[in-house]
């Protein structure tokens, strides 16, 4: 369905959906915003049916022909508007990217998780920057990590920074939030082993066995595990560091963490 082309930045379907750029209104309103045909494709292939999307009126039409497609198909409403009511809506200098799309925030939960044989599942508590939050889920969708758990998140999984720094890896249905407590039961109700990520920590990264099943668990720049993780449940391991600095970007150890798993699990072959 096409409507009339938007011509002002004052039209009150513009403003409900720039209001959906900040936390407050996202929570309340049960929906969020995706910017960028490539994101947008992404939703749609994790099952995310955008309820609008803002077309803008200089949009590359090649480009945007599958994008067009998959909405149309999905029964979202196309709402052409100027550039300059486009420059209102579109997220930092994504203005190039002639779509934002507005959708249902998915509800997706630890029950839904679906988990191959020998699973590597990262764990990720207490994130509190949507860069950071992206750019784990990035480098977990590219190590080909099963399944990626917020716990007890400061930032929402559909913040635009997150789904920028995500390139749109975030709508994946094995990418879920829970809490520290949620999260901890169902990982042993999995029985996968429970590896945790601290700079105090004995053993390397290289030298724990990431082969079998296995959750590997970082937390939060600024405060580190929650004390739920400490004990039996989980093995503790550190990567070496041999400057000033004592600790990773968490996204950077991330990375490492999910290729280690990569290399052990036989990435050659």
């Amino acid at each position: 369905m096409t409507t009339p082309r938007i011509t002002s930045r004052q039209n009150p379907r513009v403003k409900d959906a720039v209001r959906l750029r900040t936390a407050r209104e996202r929570q309340r309103s049960g929906r969020f915003l995706i910017d960028g045909v490539r994101e947008i494709e992404r939703a749609l292939a994790a099952g995310i049916r955008p309820i609008e999307a803002f077309v803008c009126e200089t949009h590359d039409e090649l480009h945007c022909a599958t994008a067009i497609a998959g909405l149309r198909s999905a029964g979202s409403e196309l709402l052409p508007v100027t550039a300059e009511v486009f420059e209102k809506l579109c997220f930092g200098e994504r203005d190039e990217a002639g779509f934002v799309g507005g959708a249902e925030t998915p509800r997706r939960r630890l029950a839904g998780i679906s988990l191959r044989a020998g699973p590597l599942v990262a764990v990720v508590e207490g994130v509190e920057k949507p860069g950071n939050l992206g750019a784990i889920l990035r480098s977990a969708d590219a190590a080909g990590v099963d399944a990626v758990i917020v716990a007890d998140g400061r930032t929402d999984l559909f913040n635009p920074n997150a789904i920028r720094a995500s390139l749109g890896t975030v709508f994946q249905p094995n990418v879920v939030e829970a809490s520290t407590a949620e999260t901890i039961e169902w990982l042993q109700s999995q029985q996968l082993t429970i590896v945790v990520a601290r700079p105090d920590a004995e053993m390397l990264y290289t030298e724990v066995d990431l082969r079998g099943p296995s959750a590997v668990v970082l937390g939060s720049e600024a405060d580190g595990l929650s004390a739920a993780w400490n004990g039996e449940i989980a093995t503790p391991i550190r990567l070496p560091m041999h400057g000033l600095a004592d600790s990773l970007n968490v996204s950077t150890t991330a990375a490492v963490l999910s290729y280690e798993a990569l290399r052990q699990r036989g990435a050659a072959k």
